[in-house]
C-alpha cells in the first residue's frame, strides 16, 4: 500500500470546500494507516493496546493463548471501530509455532509495519535459592526466547514496511533488581539489551526499535505472579495509584506516531507515587 505523510490541514469556513476538505483528511487517514501485530493480547497492556490501535484506524492482528479472548476482542473491534482484525492463536513460547503462524499470514495482512512484543509474565517471587525452575523457564522462554522468535519471523515483512517499528515491552525490574526478583529481573535486563543491539543491527533497515519499561501497572500481571492468590495481588497496588493498562497502551501508540526520523529508544514509566523498583509512597 501506498503511504503518505502526515500534512496538518487547515480547516476551511465555507460549505463546499469544507467537504473537500473532510474528504481529504479522511483520504490521509487511509494512506497512513498501519497494519500492527500485537503479542499476548488477550488481557492487559496487550489487549488495552488492540484497542487504541483499533480507535486509531488501524488494522491489528492479535495473538495469545486463549482462543476464547482473542474472538471476543476481535468482535469488540470490530464492533466499536469497524476495524479489521486477525486472531491468531498459539504461543510465543514455541519457535515453530511463531514461525509457522507468521509464514501462513494471508496475504493482505504481510504489510506489517508495527510489532509490539507483549507477551510476557511473571511466575512468582522467590529467594534465588528456592526459586522454582519451572518458572525460571516459563519467564526465560516467553519474555525473551518468544520476543526473539517473533521478531525474527517478522522481520522479512517489516523490512517491506516504509514505517517499521519495534517495541518491545521491558520494566523497570530491567534496570534495577530487587530482592526476589532474579529470574524475572534478568530475563528483563534481557529484553532491554536486546532491544539495544535489534536497534543498532537493524539501523540499516530503517526499523525503529523502541523499549518501553513500564513500573507499577494494575493488571493481571500480580494475580499470575502470584498465582491465582488475590489478596497478594491486591496488596501490591494498595496506597497509591498504579498505572493503568490504558496508560501504557496510549504511550505505545504515541511512540509509534512520531514523524518518520524521531524514534525513541528507551522509556521507563512509572506511576507518581514511584520513583523506582525501590521507591513506591503508599498513603
Amino acid at each position: 500500500m501506498c503511504r503518505k505523510k502526515q500534512v496538518a490541514l487547515d480547516a476551511p469556513s465555507d460549505g463546499l470546500s469544507f467537504l473537500w476538505y473532510l474528504f481529504a483528511v479522511e483520504y490521509l487517514i487511509l494512506m497512513t494507516k498501519k497494519t500492527v501485530l500485537i503479542t499476548g493480547a488477550t488481557s492487559g497492556f496487550g489487549a488495552a493496546i488492540a484497542r487504541q490501535y483499533a480507535a486509531a484506524g488501524h488494522r491489528v492482528i492479535v495473538t495469545g493463548r486463549r482462543q476464547e479472548r482473542l474472538t471476543a476482542l476481535q468482535q469488540e473491534l470490530t464492533a466499536a471501530h469497524g476495524t479489521a482484525v486477525l486472531c491468531l492463536c498459539f504461543d510465543v513460547q514455541q519457535k515453530n509455532a511463531c514461525f509457522d503462524a507468521i509464514e501462513n499470514l494471508p496475504a493482505d495482512w504481510q504489510n506489517i509495519d508495527v510489532l509490539v512484543n507483549n507477551a510476557g509474565l511473571a511466575a512468582g517471587r522467590d529467594p534465588f535459592d528456592t526459586a522454582d525452575l519451572a518458572d525460571w523457564e516459563q519467564m526465560i522462554d516467553t519474555n525473551l526466547k518468544g520476543l526473539m522468535y517473533m521478531t525474527k519471523a517478522l522481520l522479512p515483512l517489516l523490512k517491506q514496511s516504509k514505517q517499521p517499528h519495534i517495541v518491545n515491552m521491558g520494566s523497570i525490574a530491567g534496570k534495577e533488581v530487587y530482592a526476589n526478583g532474579n529470574g524475572y529481573c534478568a530475563s528483563k535486563f534481557a529484553v532491554h539489551a536486546l532491544s539495544k543491539s535489534m536497534r543498532i543491527d537493524l539501523l540499516p533497515y530503517n526499523i525503529k526499535v523502541t523499549c518501553i519499561n513500564p513500573g507499577a501497572a494494575e493488571t493481571e500481571f500480580s494475580l499470575v505472579r502470584f498465582k491465582g492468590d488475590a489478596a497478594k495481588a491486591d496488596a501490591v497496588y494498595q496506597g497509591y495509584k498504579a498505572l493503568t493498562a490504558d496508560d501504557v497502551a496510549g504511550i505505545v501508540l504515541f511512540v509509534t506516531s512520531l514523524p518518520a526520523h524521531v524514534c525513541i529508544n528507551d522509556l521507563d514509566v512509572t506511576p507518581t507515587a514511584q520513583a523506582s523498583s525501590f521507591y513506591v509512597h503508599k498513603s
